[in-house]
């Protein structure tokens, strides 16, 4: 999971538009679903004035921007709909945790939405910055590639629930849909525990131990985004500003309930990676007890042949054994039967 630059501001006024994360596309078209329940229209366009112009104003209207380094077009965006500069420059800010607020005309929400990458062996996060007015909703993305295509393709369908409720159901419908995409994301996790749980079972190594420590690191980036995702959408549902009807704010109840089952899923697979770093332990110390163990053995097994050895070594001019014809083979025998009866020995006693 790699992690962007952090944002800088020494010296700024509050509300200056400026991006200093790192830039992901090279995107400049705004994207425009203009919908109601008897038609959609959808334009893609490098002008944001001729996307307000295509703006009906009778319909509700989602506009849609890729790519943060488009400063003019934030800003073009925060003028046409009047949003307070302090919430653009949030939304520049890729470091912010995500959390929500509430104005007068708006309501403001920044999360973090995770996506699995396309050899399903990694995933990545971008951050996703939402507005909610009485009849368009605006979102910011840093990257191109998100999860929302499924509401995409529903808005498409004519029988589909999000044609015929208002702007604010389908602002349920993106929160609930990247609230989904962390699920996808701990299920890939808990499938890496698993492969690693057996990996280290029979042979712990070194990228084992990286790769423990990465998830440890990807966990707790996951809590740091759904811990205030949770009080935010907690906020959203308490202080509505009346831009969220009534029956709507059950549905982010549920949104509420499904974050607490992520942090408790977190949290279970935080205490498992603890889990795996003292198995890499007890394996690793396992491991350098067998090379002990075989090593003891081998030097134990040398003492007495080395003794003999050393002994005949000294080469003292009055040593019977040394004149002997048959000393020599006599000898090796000797250094042979210690070694075999200290195997068997060892082997009885179960020593290895």
């Amino acid at each position: 999971m790699k992690k962007n630059k952090s944002f800088v501001k020494k010296g700024m006024a509050p509300g200056n538009l400026d991006y200093h994360g790192e830039i992901y596309t090279q995107n400049r078209e705004i994207e425009l679903i203009s919908y109601s329940k008897n038609e959609v229209k959808s334009l893609m366009s490098e002008s944001a004035r001729h996307v307000f112009s295509q703006i009906n104003s009778t319909n509700e209207n989602w506009i849609n921007l890729i790519g943060l380094h488009n400063v003019k077009h934030i800003e073009e965006i925060g003028t046409y709909f009047n949003i307070h500069p302090l919430a653009l420059e949030d939304i520049l800010n890729t470091e912010h945790r995500p959390k929500s607020e509430l104005f007068d005309n708006y309501v403001f929400l920044i999360v973090k939405m995770f996506l699995i990458s396309n050899d399903n062996k990694d995933y990545q996060f971008e951050q996703v910055s939402i507005i909610l007015g009485k009849n368009y909703m605006l979102s910011f993305q840093e990257k191109e590639g998100d999860v929302f295509n499924v509401i995409r393709e529903r808005l498409n369908d004519k029988e589909s629930r999000l044609r015929s409720k208002h702007i604010d159901y389908l602002f349920y419908r993106l929160v609930d849909t990247i609230v989904d995409s962390y699920y996808y994301t701990l299920e890939h996790i808990g499938d890496k525990i698993e492969v690693l749980e057996d990996h280290l079972q029979e042979n712990p190594t070194k990228e084992s131990y990286k790769e423990i420590q990465k998830l440890k690191r990807d966990l707790i980036f996951l809590r740091k985004s759904v811990y205030p995702l949770r009080e935010a959408i907690a906020k959203i549902t308490k202080e509505n500003n009346g831009l969220i009807e009534p029956e709507n704010l059950t549905y982010f109840n549920d949104v509420y309930d499904h974050c607490i089952h992520i942090i408790d899923t977190i949290e279970t697979y935080r205490d498992l990676t603890s889990s795996l770093m003292d198995l890499y332990m007890t394996s690793m110390s396992n491991r350098m007890n067998e090379v002990m163990k075989v090593l003891t053995v081998i030097s134990t097994i040398f003492i007495p042949i080395t003794f003999i050895a050393g002994v005949y070594g000294m080469n003292f001019q009055y040593m019977p054994e040394l004149t002997h014809q048959w000393g020599y083979p006599i000898a090796l025998s000797v250094m042979a039967l210690l070694v075999i009866s200290m195997l068997v020995y060892f082997k009885v006693k179960k020593w290895f």
